[in-house]
């Protein structure tokens, strides 16, 4: 996989040759996020959070730096939004790469993925303890794990987990990082917004 500016380059040319998928249907609020590309001592990393455990929802779970989208923002600009208010990362327009699928959540929510590149920042971030615990920084080898299935009653498709260390993480964040990884590493047009997630998640 080629480093730097290459990997930039890379990262960006499998995206345009990717074709995102919008979600239609039934009204739901919507968020967006951002698949975040940094640098730790030349070896690029993807950003995931743990949130903080005071929040009212979705407390203690892992996901991606984003949230709702404001009155009159564009999903992009709620994305970039998100992701200083949240790390202190700021990104401007030029950074961000391309798209992935949207995905429809069980709790309401309509999450629109930005890839975004960052660069090396990692020294300037700077977390907000009320909406984040821990930012974790996913190599390219972790990230590239073959995920697994769980079937759950009651569900029709099965919940998504994708192994991060000692965790088993799920859609919809990890179906997230799954999709980036099979259209950037491998260069696959793989669909994921189909997949469930756990009821804990929602219920």
């Amino acid at each position: 996989m080629p480093r730097d500016d290459d990997l930039r380059q890379h990262i960006a040319q499998q995206l345009s040759s990717f074709e995102p998928r919008e979600a239609t249907g039934d009204p739901l609020r919507e968020a967006a996020v951002c698949v975040v590309i940094a640098h730790r001592a030349d070896e690029p990393v993807v950003l995931m959070e743990k949130r903080a455990p005071s929040l009212r929802a979705h407390a203690g779970q892992f996901a991606l730096p984003g949230g709702r989208i404001d009155a009159g923002e564009t999903p992009q600009e709620a994305a970039l939004r998100e992701l200083h208010e949240e790390l202190g990362i700021a990104a401007s327009a030029d950074s961000v790469l391309g798209r992935l699928d949207d995905f429809a959540t069980r709790s309401g929510y309509l999450i629109r993925p930005f890839v975004v590149w960052a660069g090396d920042v990692l020294d300037e971030v700077v977390l907000n303890p009320a909406e984040v615990a821990v930012l974790h920084e996913i190599t390219l080898p972790q990230l590239d794990a073959e995920p697994r299935f769980v079937e759950q009653r009651g569900l029709g498709e099965p919940v998504f987990q994708w192994p991060f260390e000692d965790y088993w993480i799920h859609a919809p964040t990890a179906a997230i990082l799954h999709q980036f990884r099979e259209v950037v590493l491998h260069g696959r047009s793989t669909r994921v917004a189909h997949f469930e997630q756990p009821k804990f998640a929602w219920k």
